[in-house]
């Protein structure tokens, strides 16, 4: 619980001493102090939130500007943000063009759409390639830490190697909220160290700190998992795809999204199809054969399944992919698969956790050669055309244009109930989103001439 934000919600429509009292109680439901004790607190926090409002007050009105915030009047849900769907992939795309003017030197950056972002470095008179990646635990996973540590560290190593560079090291950031158990900062290390310990890539630095200190109440874990990679080869970023490309996937058993959906919905042996780090293996079957370099693409299967991976990668790129449905059914571990189909779930509109490659048709045989040393099965779904849409070729002959959903393909019953269909509003949300986006970009061109000035 966020008493911060209960206060600020409430301060203009309580009494002073009734806030501070409606406050205490909801503390007294999290911590075991006294009625006293719990009524001094909620004071504090009513007394520091107070004070801050008063800065609306002040006289600095360019510090006003910037302590602001130009809301969107669009919330995180309503938009879909974090559901790797449709609504999602807006947001991202204003990120891209927030931090747009910072990109100048790099090569791979968030204007690709890709997971991770690459730069060239100069090093001994030769080039490297430096490729940098960040994953949050799935949000679900805060009740079971391993696991979380576990699969977002794979999703991070993933993002590294689907840029066609080799992992060499991981960093780890923790948030608990105030009343969590210290055992989970430590479970999440261990789920972090073994997927660390089976690839032998070290984990190098990390941060741990309370989620909102002293203002959030409660046990919810949230953190991230980054990773660096090199390569001295330029990227197989998804805009390397070329027409009359191959299309190949590796059999995916799901990462974090996939534990969630077996563990909320009682499928609980197929956690242990997804505790395996073969993306990695596969990727590093590559780099042992040198054939990276003459992969024109490689993404991961997450971001709302295949369907918004293929959306994406022919967005950016303007080419056309056709997928066989039959393929790739059989590229998704049987377990899995099972699970999905007996709950509804699309599997092409969720996270599979597949390693997808665009390559060209002399070099698929290799491919295949090398990533079966790793005992990783591997296949080819499609192709890659000019008509410029991701096209799937069904099993019963019809075809679909594949699109992302709103939101990925709902996987839980909390999911299921928020649905996967685009808002009729869903064009004046994305104006004020773009309008909130433009007035963060003017706030940061502002703020840099300011300081630059009064140097």
């Amino acid at each position: 619980m966020d008493i911060e934000g209960f206060v600020r919600a409430r301060i203009d429509d309580y009494d002073y001493n009734d806030l501070a009292d409606i406050l205490a109680v909801r503390i007294r439901e999290y911590k075991k102090i006294s009625e006293e004790n719990s009524v001094e607190m909620a004071k504090a926090v009513i007394d520091e939130v107070s004070t801050t409002l008063k800065l609306q007050e002040s006289d600095d009105e360019f510090l006003k500007e910037i302590a602001s915030v130009n809301k969107a009047d669009v919330l995180m849900g309503e938009m879909g943000v974090g559901s790797r769907g449709a609504g999602d992939f807006f947001v991202h795309r204003k990120i891209a063009e927030i931090v747009s003017s910072t990109n100048t030197a790099s090569l791979v950056n968030p204007s690709e759409q890709d997971d991770g972002g690459v730069v060239k470095a100069p090093v001994n008179n030769d080039e490297v390639y430096i490729t940098t990646a960040v994953d949050g635990i799935h949000s679900r996973l805060s009740e079971y830490p391993f696991l979380g540590g576990f699969h977002v560290t794979r999703a991070t190593l993933r993002d590294v190697c689907v840029m066609g560079a080799d992992p060499v090291a991981i960093l780890s950031d923790v948030h608990l909220a105030d009343d969590g158990d210290v055992a989970k900062i430590f479970d999440f290390t261990a789920g972090v160290a073994a997927v660390s310990e089976l690839v032998d890539v070290p984990i190098v630095a990390g941060s741990t700190l309370r989620v909102g200190g002293d203002m959030v109440l409660g046990d919810r874990f949230v953190s991230a998992v980054g990773s660096v990679g090199v390569s001295a080869y330029p990227p197989t970023a998804r805009k390397g795809a070329t027409e009359g490309d191959v299309i190949l996937l590796t059999e995916g058993s799901g990462g974090g999204t996939i534990t969630t959906t077996a563990l909320y919905n009682g499928f609980f042996d197929v956690v242990w199809d997804t505790m395996n780090v073969n993306f990695v293996q596969a990727s590093h079957a590559l780099f042992e054969a040198d054939l990276v370099k003459d992969i024109h693409a490689m993404t991961d299967v997450t971001n709302g399944g295949l369907r918004g991976d293929a959306h994406e990668i022919s967005n950016t790129t303007g080419v056309g992919l056709e997928f066989h449905e039959k393929e790739i059914r059989q590229m998704v571990a049987p377990n899995v698969l099972n699970m999905l189909e007996t709950l509804n779930i699309d599997p092409l509109g969720v996270s599979t956790d597949s390693l997808m490659l665009i390559a060209p048709p002399e070099i698929v045989g290799d491919i295949k050669k090398a990533v079966a040393k790793y005992d990783v099965a591997i296949s080819e779904i499609g192709e890659v055309n000019n008509s410029g849409e991701p096209i799937l070729l069904k099993e019963d002959g019809s075809s679909e244009k594949l699109v992302p959903l709103f939101r990925e393909a709902a996987y839980t019953k909390i999911k299921k109930l928020v649905g996967e269909t685009t808002p009729e509003d869903f064009e004046e949300m994305k104006q004020k989103v773009q309008k909130a986006s433009d007035a963060a970009i003017a706030k940061k061109d502002k703020v840099i001439k300011h300081i630059l000035e009064n140097k």
